[in-house]
Formats: C-alpha cells, sequence, structure tokens
C-alpha cells in the first residue's frame, strides 16, 4: 500500500476531526459555562434517559436521545477524556445542542416535567438548551 494514501486519508480525517471541534466550539452555549454542564452532567444523563422513555416525546427526539446516550457512556470521544478542559466540553457542548433541539421539538415542558433535579440545576439546564428564562419565547412549550 503506497504511503501518499494512508498519509492523505490520515490527514483528511484530521481535518474532519478540527472541522468539528470547530464547529462545536462555535456553537457553544454563551451565557453557561462548560462547568456549570459538567456539574450537572449526572442530573443530564438522568433527563436524557427519562425524555427517551416518554411516550409524549416525538419518536425522532426518543431515537436522537438515544444516540446521545450511547455518545455519552461510549469510551469513544470527539475530543479523548484525557485532555484537559476539552475533553469534558465536547461532551457538554454536544448535550446543549441536543438539548435545543429537543425543545424545539418536544418543548421547554417535557424538560420542566423530567427533570431530577433542583430548580436552579433546570434554570442553568434552559440557558445551556437557549430557552430564555422568564422571556418571552414564542416557541411552544417555551418559558414565559
Amino acid at each position: 500500500m503506497p504511503w501518499d494514501i494512508v498519509i492523505a486519508v490520515v490527514a483528511g480525517l484530521a481535518l474532519v476531526w478540527l472541522a468539528l471541534a470547530a464547529l462545536l466550539w462555535l456553537n457553544r452555549p454563551d451565557d453557561a459555562s462548560t462547568a456549570d454542564a459538567l456539574r450537572l452532567l449526572p442530573d443530564v444523563v438522568r433527563l436524557v434517559s427519562r425524555l427517551a422513555r416518554a411516550p409524549e416525546v416525538p419518536r425522532s427526539v426518543r431515537v436522537g436521545l438515544f444516540v446521545l446516550l450511547a455518545y455519552l457512556v461510549s469510551p469513544i470521544d470527539l475530543i479523548p477524556d484525557f485532555i484537559p478542559v476539552l475533553g469534558y466540553a465536547d461532551d457538554a457542548v454536544i448535550v446543549a445542542l441536543t438539548l435545543r433541539w429537543v425543545t424545539r421539538h418536544a418543548g421547554d415542558g417535557a424538560i420542566a416535567r423530567h427533570w431530577p433535579g433542583t430548580p436552579a440545576g433546570l434554570d442553568a439546564i434552559r440557558r445551556l438548551a437557549g430557552i430564555r428564562v422568564g422571556g418571552n419565547d414564542p416557541r411552544p412549550g417555551g418559558v414565559q
């Protein structure tokens, strides 16, 4: 096997990885820190599990949540966890993006009904998901 093909494949995979990492970095939540998300991770895993099993949540959302759970428990990450700060930051960003998607399709009410943690934790999750707490949110199920 010619080495130039191997090098080209490795370089291509590295470029795709860098593009995905940059996309995650650009889509990170603005007003909630990664540290907040990491502190809430056990409650978030329970929330995702409950939402994935809830019959009132649309099937496409439940499938997406099962994929998220598989990603979170998988030892394979986009950015390996042994890299300080960034290793866990990719998990937090992917959770935030998924919760934004869940909120658009299932509504904030589904998240509020299934949240296992404290009210302060729910507010942090809403900020991570891009839900305006206390604002005029025109989306169905948005926080008023």
